[in-house]
């Protein structure tokens, strides 16, 4: 068997390559290298940072393409005999997204298109990385201020609640475009495509940045002991998930009949945590004291999300495994283990 990971030397991509290749398939890490993120890191090396991934999938042996996404005929070409496309190339970030919205529309969207495209071409099963960001902030109406957290009930939130309400950022609007073309394709042409809404990923292999993954930047702050600046009030929800869950869900879907359709991809409620809570649970295994102060809001963000994943359960017997405390561990001490990568 053999796979294209496009964004394959990023943080998911290069778990859903690892995941694979330990499966025995042919894989190929798919990736242009970009380094919009990655040039926004204050605590390390940029340049050391962007390719610690690639160094790491090249020592398992995974085939490396530094391509761009959106070039239509080489993606075509390199997925040429494959038996599976994952696209895992993304503009993530709502600050990035409205500083350049031309970025955030041809990467997610033209990007999309070009492995869309390659799918109906060789007629492969694929699966997207959407974001659970294409709900909008509607939902922060929903929500009560409790003492250390927000509030919903019920407490998750599935595939069926509307779209796009309340404040957006261009990043909303690509995300929900991609989805769109990714449901047409598979009605139109009849192929097997998924896209995956998925929420607070986190794990090992994450440099996080004041724009996205922000447990990771928690993680590698409270290890330095550098000044924490929290975005609102803290209180925000999100129910995490493990990066290796994350993954699987890409290998159940494609192993497990390969439904067309959008699916919520998180933790659900039981790894529901406030971004206070999930500072102090790092600062423990740290074994560091607290420093943080509150900043401004952020424009487009959600108070809070939990996942109801119930469909992807029903539909290809995928649910999340880690704990917080474990998935959360996990991350600390990789993060230590490469400690000489960051300067405070």
């Amino acid at each position: 068997m053999k796979i294209l990971v496009a964004g394959g030397c990023g943080f998911l991509g290069s778990h859903v390559c690892e995941l694979f290749k330990n499966k025995g398939w042919d894989v190929i890490a798919y990736d242009n290298m970009t380094k919009f993120e990655t040039d926004r890191i204050t605590f390390g090396d940029p340049e050391r940072i962007r390719y610690y991934n690639l160094d790491y999938l090249q020592q398992l042996g995974v085939d490396v393409v530094r391509e761009n996404v959106r070039d239509f005929q080489m993606v075509r070409d390199c997925a040429e005999g494959c038996d599976y496309i994952i696209n895992c190339a993304a503009q993530p970030t709502m600050t990035l997204s409205s500083e350049r919205p031309g970025l955030d529309f041809e990467t997610n969207v033209i990007g999309a298109l070009s492995i869309l495209e390659a799918a109906r071409k060789h007629h492969i099963p694929a699966a997207f990385c959407s974001s659970i960001h294409v709900y909008g902030t509607g939902i922060n109406d929903e929500v009560t201020e409790g003492p250390d957290r927000y509030y919903r009930r019920p407490s998750a939130i599935d595939e069926s609640h509307p779209v796009l309400t309340g404040v957006l950022t261009p990043l909303h609007a690509s995300k929900r475009a991609m989805e769109i073309y990714v449901q047409t394709y598979a009605q139109t042409y009849g192929l097997d495509l998924a896209a995956f809404r998925l929420t607070g990923i986190y794990g090992p292999r994450q440099f996080g940045s004041e724009d996205h993954g922000w447990v990771s930047l928690l993680a590698i702050k409270a290890m330095l002991e550098l000044p924490i600046q929290i975005i609102g009030t803290g209180k925000q929800v999100r129910d995490i998930l493990y990066v290796k869950d994350a993954a699987r869900a890409f290998e159940y879907w494609f192993e497990k009949g390969r439904p067309s359709g959008i699916y919520n991809i998180g933790g659900g409620p039981d790894t529901l945590v406030s971004v206070l809570g999930c500072l102090d649970k790092l600062c423990d295994l740290s074994q560091t004291r607290r420093n943080y102060t509150f900043g401004g809001e952020r424009r487009g963000d959600l108070l809070y999300f939990v996942c109801d994943s119930e469909r992807a359960w029903v539909d290809f017997e995928w649910r999340p495994t880690a704990s917080v405390n474990y998935g959360l561990k996990e991350l600390v001490n990789w993060l230590q283990s490469i400690r000489d990568m960051f300067h405070a």
